[in-house]
């Protein structure tokens, strides 16, 4: 999996190129109308009820524009929020809070929708042995603050990206040329190249689950839309040969039947493409 080194330097390069993409040559409404030398407050209102994340961030972003700027944190990342709670108060530069603040909130408002979207599905998990796993589908250039955000949320992590773990699915298997032989494969690269990946194979039926534990190695399962009888069928087939997922299409409306079924992860898309924003404003006081 990725390492926090790796995981820091992705949010050092959101930073850096946010603010590039925003900012560019100079933030000319500041300039034209604010000293340099111009002291200011500000706090983070929330306008809205949720899950709260991207604080920590926050204090990131505000630190690349301006070391100097002071944050007191009153409310932490993972906290529920309702209408009226201020999150923080920054004081330092206005010409610096002005050029951080869109950055901090865009990404505070997507990723407390996220965290709140994924604490409602850890919610509805309780008392069942099953966690929730976010995915790849996740929005460009901002994938490491949406996957923190699922973490701030209650869930876990699946793989950041295509090198930090192996998932053979439908296309693999088929442009592979079957199940076995895209396993067969797959392990003898990961020998040739002295890679340590964990593998994940995609089965499409019963059959193919069959398949695959003919096969050692193998990590985890993904049971992909499968029904709630079939999903049963593999969780028992499989046992403890290896761990077991089950993805597609499941909502809050489904989740809970299928970990009932036994399976020990349920990753959803819908974490991360499917929320919408916390509403937050950053106001002068």
């Amino acid at each position: 999996m990725i390492t926090e080194v790796q995981f820091q330097q992705e949010l050092d390069l959101i930073i850096a190129n946010a603010i590039r993409e925003d900012v560019g040559d100079g933030d000319h409404s500041s300039l034209a109308c604010i000293p340099e030398s111009a002291k200011g407050k500000a706090k983070l209102l929330v306008k809205d009820e949720g899950i709260i994340a991207g604080i920590d961030f926050a204090k990131q972003v505000f630190a690349y524009v301006d070391n100097e700027i002071k944050i007191q944190s009153l409310i932490k990342d993972g906290s529920p929020v309702k209408y009226g709670d201020i999150a923080f108060y920054i004081e330092g530069s206005s010409q610096s809070i002005l050029k951080a603040e869109r950055l901090v909130l865009n990404a505070m408002q997507r990723m407390s929708a996220i965290a709140t979207k994924t604490h409602s599905f850890v919610e509805l998990l309780a008392g069942t042995n099953t966690k929730i796993l976010d995915t790849r589908k996740t929005t460009p250039g901002i994938r490491a603050l949406e996957k923190w955000a699922v973490k701030i949320g209650g869930g876990e992590n699946h793989r950041f990206a295509l090198y930090d773990m192996i998932m053979l699915k439908d296309n693999h298997i088929d442009f592979a040329g079957g199940l076995t032989n895209a396993i067969l494969k797959t392990k003898k690269y990961l020998k040739e190249t002295q890679r340590d990946l964990k593998i994940i194979v995609e089965a499409r039926n019963i059959g193919e689950i069959e398949e695959i534990l003919q096969t050692d190695g193998v990590y985890r399962i993904l049971i992909d839309n499968f029904n709630y009888e079939d999903t049963r069928k593999a969780v028992a087939l499989i046992g403890d040969k290896c761990l077991t997922e089950s993805s597609g299409g499941i909502n809050e409306r489904t989740i809970r039947e299928y970990a009932d079924c036994g399976v020990d992860f349920i990753s959803s898309g819908a974490l991360t493409h499917s929320v919408y924003n916390m509403d937050l404003s950053l106001k002068a006081v």
